[in-house]
């Protein structure tokens, strides 16, 4: 099923922490089983045959039975065990998940977990990642999505900068003399605008209550976020950032929180992963401890 899946044998094997000769001679010794050809190889992909996919439907609710009632024992000893694969926000990873990641292995000696960090869309399947964590709004609808809630954002400049520019009272002050740091989205490379929520009499933006934006000028744009801070902190220009991310920041005075009564619409953060059936015990035990590490750092 993950050759199936997946569409590789590498990444099969990979996913499996299994030899590529032993993962083909299993597909071969079950094809000799049933009496059929249940893949296509060629050199760049391998894919169903009508018999396997009429096989993987089949197989697919029993597969996910045995793996419940597995689950049902496991469950007795509140242990989990074997590689998990998780993609991860990088910025979630270094400053939430890296630091708690010794308390949640002291309770399960036996889990192995494989850390992914990019901002980037990716296939679960195909890429063998069981669980990834995602912020904003969410396109892929075939995934199991668990909403977690949502993340504040607040708006940030460096003392420099403020001593060079002013300090903004208002959102319409960044239209005269202001900079942002221009951050482009990593799904359509495109520079985002400057948000927040609540009424304005900026010329030109809409006065209603609700989401506005902006087009504050940028010298300097990233798609990512180690070096949107980084510009930021050499005083560049104003950011909008998860406070989570640059809280260590403003504790020691190198960032100072701006326009406090206009932040941006808080960003919601999600867990997704495929198969809801298949859900493994390894996987509960970290979508459960990842869910409670974010709490605090989401919107009340």
């Amino acid at each position: 099923m993950q050759v199936a899946e997946m569409g590789s044998f590498i990444k099969a094997a990979h996913a499996l922490d299994l030899p590529r000769a032993t993962v083909s001679a299993a597909v071969q010794q079950l094809e000799e089983q049933v009496g059929a050809r249940l893949l296509h190889r060629t050199t760049r992909q391998v894919s169903l045959t009508a018999d396997g996919a009429q096989l993987l439907e089949r197989v697919r609710p029993l597969l996910s039975e045995a793996e419940d009632v597995e689950q049902m024992f496991q469950a007795r000893t509140r242990q989990a065990t074997g590689r998990l694969h998780v993609d991860v926000p990088s910025r979630i990873a270094r400053r939430l998940l890296a630091p708690a990641l010794p308390g949640l292995l002291r309770r399960h000696p036996g889990l192995q977990l494989v850390l992914g960090s990019s901002d980037r869309a990716i296939d679960l399947v195909q890429e063998g990642v069981d669980c990834a964590v995602r912020v904003g709004t969410l396109h892929d609808s075939s995934l199991v999505v668990r909403p977690l809630g949502c993340i504040a954002l607040i708006n940030c400049a460096s003392p420099a900068y403020l001593r060079e520019h002013g300090l903004p009272e208002q959102p319409q002050d960044l239209l005269h003399g202001h900079w942002s740091v221009g951050y482009a989205s990593p799904r359509t490379g495109r520079e985002l605008p400057w948000e927040w929520s609540g009424a304005s009499d900026v010329d030109g933006v809409d006065g209603e209550d609700g989401p506005q934006t902006l087009a504050v000028p940028s010298r300097v744009v990233t798609n990512n976020a180690e070096s949107y801070i980084a510009c930021c902190r050499a005083g560049l220009g104003l950011i909008q950032i998860p406070r989570y991310d640059v809280q260590h920041l403003l504790d020691t005075g190198e960032l100072v929180e701006v326009l406090p009564a206009h932040r941006a619409a808080p960003m919601p953060v999600a867990l997704l992963y495929p198969h809801r059936r298949q859900r493994s015990r390894r996987l509960a035990v970290f979508i459960d401890w990842f869910e409670a590490l974010m709490r605090p750092n989401l919107e009340p």
